[in-house]
């Protein structure tokens, strides 16, 4: 098989070769070690392989049997380095699997190799200190956006057809959308965050993968999904497998689209074209669509936000460093990180606890919101694909407002969701006139991931996206 064949399969078709021997796991890690050579150069995504691992792989077992896996830059697998782009961390290797990685592991995956984050994964730009800035496959001088910038990058080139990565404000949706992948964040609890963590980010964060295909998001969750040993809560599995759920009549539901940003901020006007397009799509397949949005106090929320943020990251900063016996500072942490890290250290738990007060009456209003309606349509971001040189998050004085301000218009349809704990997926639906990606997010009910994947289904069936390749790709 040569790296363009290869490319041309989704996960599960890999997978299918595989059972019917007409490709082994090995050749398959070649192939993917091969195309990390070929265009890591020119895009930066990948920061460390283990192609050690090729001469001693199990029998492949699992819906993904063999197939190659990329893991972001985050601890998540023993004794694989996981440093968070942060120099602060370097050489950080857990001493323990996450169950996420058992589940991965279980499912067939093999993982070859590491992927670029952004510093702690605050920032959706992928840049550090620590491993460079990472440059998006269908115009190298745009943003990936973050944090799981270099996994997006990776499978958009074709070096793999699922990559692993986490959410907290948009970090897995984000790049899908700039990169032209699948980008779902599952419901809070879909997955389990154990051992080490009860509920990363207080609940914001979830981790899970990016696809190039829809069945592979809905195989993957159907692998993963379901709680681990002493998570402090279940929620409802699903009544179908999600893999069927694809191919299944999505019933007739109500669907509220908006084009306009609770945040304010101008959405660009292919973005918005682009969403009353597929709202319009959507209408004539016999949906009931409308155009409306959930009603809460944005301001408040973001106040918020940001005071959630700054001290769950500098607990988990300050709590780390010293078990590995370091000191935080402005020469081991970028500016703005280290920034968050300050502000986080001042902040009172009053303020922090009325902080997530702010966020109990937020999830409290979209409940109301999503009584009435089945799914929310909304670009994912506010913004195409950025140019590299759009933010600078390491320069001299920068602080916690410019984080966010930088946030603001990628994150501003993301981060709500977070929030609420609510599944909300990106599609690459939609397309610049210069050939650049347009994600459209939908969003469902809390544990409710079935209406989003029939939907979805519908949807790639009516705008298809597997035959786009970007300029730069394994198979050019």
């Amino acid at each position: 098989m040569k790296l363009e064949e290869y490319a041309r399969y989704d996960g599960l078709g890999l997978a299918e070769l595989v059972a019917r021997r007409e490709v082994t796991p090995r050749e398959l890690g070649a192939l993917a070690l091969a195309g990390i050579e070929k265009v890591n150069p020119r895009l930066n995504a990948v920061i460390e392989t283990f192609p050690e691992r090729l001469q001693k792989l199990a029998p492949p077992a699992g819906p993904f049997g063999g197939v190659p896996l990329l893991v972001k830059d985050f601890p998540i697998e023993k004794g694989v380095k996981g440093e968070m782009g942060s120099q602060l961390f370097a050489g950080l290797a857990p001493d323990q699997d996450s169950e996420l990685m058992l589940r991965l592991r279980r499912a067939g995956f093999v993982n070859l190799g590491r992927t670029a984050s952004s510093e702690l994964g605050l920032a959706a730009l992928t840049r550090s200190r620590q491993s460079g800035i990472t440059r998006n496959p269908w115009d190298p001088s745009r943003s990936t956006a973050g944090s799981t910038g270099g996994g997006a990058a990776a499978a958009a080139a074709g070096i793999v057809p699922i990559v692993q990565g986490g959410d907290g404000g948009g970090s897995i949706r984000n790049p899908a959308s700039f990169c032209g992948l699948v980008g779902l964040k599952p419901s809070r609890g879909r997955i389990s965050a154990g051992p080490d963590e009860g509920e990363s980010l207080g609940g914001m964060a979830i981790s899970f993968v990016l696809t190039r295909s829809l069945r592979d998001c809905a195989a993957a969750l159907d692998a993963v999904a379901g709680p681990g040993i002493g998570d402090p809560y279940e929620i409802a599995p699903p009544v179908l497998p999600y893999a069927e759920e694809i191919s299944r009549p999505a019933r007739r539901i109500k669907i509220a689209f908006t084009p306009r940003a609770w945040s304010g901020l101008p959405l660009d006007s292919e973005l918005d074209a682009g969403v009353r397009s597929v709202a319009k799509l959507l209408e004539g397949m016999g949906h009931e669509v409308s155009e409306q949005a959930p009603a809460f106090d944005y301001e408040e929320f973001l106040a918020a936000q940001i005071e959630l943020w700054c001290g769950h990251t500098a607990y988990g900063i300050s709590a780390l460093a010293e078990a590995l016996g370091r000191k935080p500072g402005p020469e081991n942490l970028q500016t703005t990180s280290w920034a968050v890290y300050e502000a986080g250290r001042r902040l009172p738990v009053a303020r922090f606890l009325a902080a997530e007060a702010v966020y109990n009456t937020v999830t409290r209003q979209l409940g109301e919101f999503f009584r009435e309606v089945d799914v929310l349509l909304t670009p994912t971001c506010t913004v195409p694909p950025l140019p590299l040189d759009a933010h600078d998050l390491d320069g001299r004085g920068a602080t916690v407002k410019d984080l966010f301000d930088h946030l603001a218009p990628i994150e501003t349809f993301t981060a709500l969701f977070n929030a609420t704990g609510q599944p909300a997926m990106s599609l690459p639906l939609c397309w610049s006139k210069s050939g650049l990606p347009l994600g459209m997010q939908l969003v469902g009910r809390s544990g409710d991931e079935a209406t989003l994947f029939r939907l979805a289904g519908a949807l790639e069936q009516a705008l298809p996206w597997s035959h786009r390749r970007p300029p730069i790709h394994v198979a050019a």
